[in-house]
């Protein structure tokens, strides 16, 4: 299925207002509420819609500290890049782990309440994280802009 004009509007509206009804999206791209619903119901089933999600302030859930982590493997075969992935995915700080292209083979998007947290972290998950040959973490200062809206 290609998307349309609309499709891309629909989209648009629902990427940064998740719950509105649809009657209001309906009224926002100018469409009639059934039709609105079964377009939203074919960007749902055709997967171009994967989910619906609460975006929680990191501040208030007190985890305000966002660490970047490098990961270097100490090799690339198959067995190495899943033992490292199984385990990343079972620790609940890491909100992204990205295989990479260039100096490192893995970036980690982790939060923490602090850089005693942090400190925490590694020593309870990243330091036992299986095939890693050389870590290096990089905290954010400040975020300038985040989203979570891709261009449509």
């Amino acid at each position: 299925m290609t998307l349309d004009q609309l499709d891309r509007q629909i989209l648009r509206v629902l990427q940064k207002q998740g719950r509105i009804s649809n009657a209001d999206l309906s009224e926002a791209v100018n469409l009639s509420p059934s039709a609105c619903h079964r377009r939203v119901q074919r960007l749902e089933s055709d997967g171009y819609i994967r989910d619906y999600v609460a975006l929680l302030d990191a501040r208030k859930m007190a985890v305000p500290t966002t660490v970047f982590v490098e990961i270097t493997l100490s090799g690339q075969a198959d067995e190495v890049l899943d033992a490292f992935e199984k385990a990343v995915a079972r620790i609940p700080d890491v909100l992204e782990c990205h295989l990479m292209a260039g100096s490192a083979d893995y970036l980690l998007k982790v939060v923490a309440e602090n850089t005693d947290d942090f400190a925490r972290i590694h020593r309870q998950y990243l330091a036992r994280l299986p095939g890693v040959a050389q870590m290096q973490s990089s905290f954010a200062l400040r975020t300038v802009f985040k989203t979570t809206a891709l261009p449509v």
